[in-house]
Formats: structure tokens, C-alpha cells, sequence
């Protein structure tokens, strides 16, 4: 049972993160003046954040579960497998991209920071894409163990 919810949490996460890339944020700039998409996509991005700490740390959970479900029950199994590492990239891509690299956006942006904005929107947009991976490759990994 923790197995499926597993694979359906990694899927929707995934899914999520998919939506945010490829639906919301060009069509915030599609649709709004700079400024304003700017706005937008910096709430819709911490909203983003919030959720993928929440559902990293319930897959991370689970997959402890599972650990132990199988030890009690007398199989022997990897305390460290990649469904244990990959939530773990994404949450870690999510701690640098987001809550790291923000402020430094912010102050980059007012023209008191230590690099470009673009620069700092590069190396985020490159957190993200991590995370983005690791999530889809998790949904992929465990949807294998339940089949």
C-alpha cells in the first residue's frame, strides 16, 4: 500500500512541477506586463517551494516505512536507495534554489547584490530542472516496485 502511494505522490509532485514549468509561468508572461508576471511567478514559485518541502519529506517518510516494513518482516534491503536519494536531491534543489538564491535575487535586483540577476535566475532555473528530474525519475523508480 505505502508503495503505491509512493508512486502516485512522486507522480503528482512531478506533474506539478511539469505544470509550473511548461503551463503557468509562460503564460504569466504571456499574458501580463513584466512586471506583474514577475510578481506572479515569484508567488506561484513560492508556493512551489512550500508544497515540494511538504511532499519530500512524506515520500522520504514513506520510503523509511517501507525500509522497515521490509526488515521486520525478515527480507534484507538498502537502508539507501535512490527512492530514499532522489527526494533528497529534490528537497536539497528546493533549499538552494528557492530559499538559498531568492534573497540573493531580491537584493540583485534592487542592484545591491553580489551577482547578476540573470546569473542567479540561471543557476535557479538549473535547480529546478534538477529537481524536476529527480521527482519524475522517483515517480518512475517507484511505480516499478509496485508493478
Amino acid at each position: 500500500m505505502f508503495s503505491k502511494l509512493q508512486a502516485l505522490l512522486a507522480a503528482l509532485w512531478g506533474g506539478f512541477l511539469l505544470c509550473i514549468a511548461f503551463v503557468a509561468t509562460p503564460a504569466a508572461f504571456a499574458v501580463l506586463e513584466r512586471a506583474q508576471a514577475g510578481g506572479y511567478v515569484a508567488r506561484v514559485f513560492a508556493i512551489e517551494a512550500q508544497v515540494s518541502l511538504a511532499v519530500g519529506l512524506v515520500l522520504m517518510a514513506i520510503e523509511r516505512r517501507i525500509v522497515r516494513d521490509v526488515v521486520e518482516s525478515g527480507g534484507q534491503t538498502s537502508q539507501f536507495s535512490a527512492r530514499l536519494l532522489l527526494p533528497v536531491v529534490a528537497l536539497f534543489c528546493t533549499v538552494a534554489g528557492y530559499y538559498g538564491l531568492q534573497p540573493l535575487m531580491a537584493s540583485a535586483r534592487a542592484g545591491t547584490g553580489v551577482a547578476s540577476f540573470a546569473a542567479l535566475h540561471g543557476v535557479s532555473l538549473a535547480f529546478f530542472g534538477v529537481k524536476g528530474l529527480a521527482v519524475l525519475a522517483l515517480a518512475w523508480v517507484s511505480q516499478r516496485r509496485t508493478s
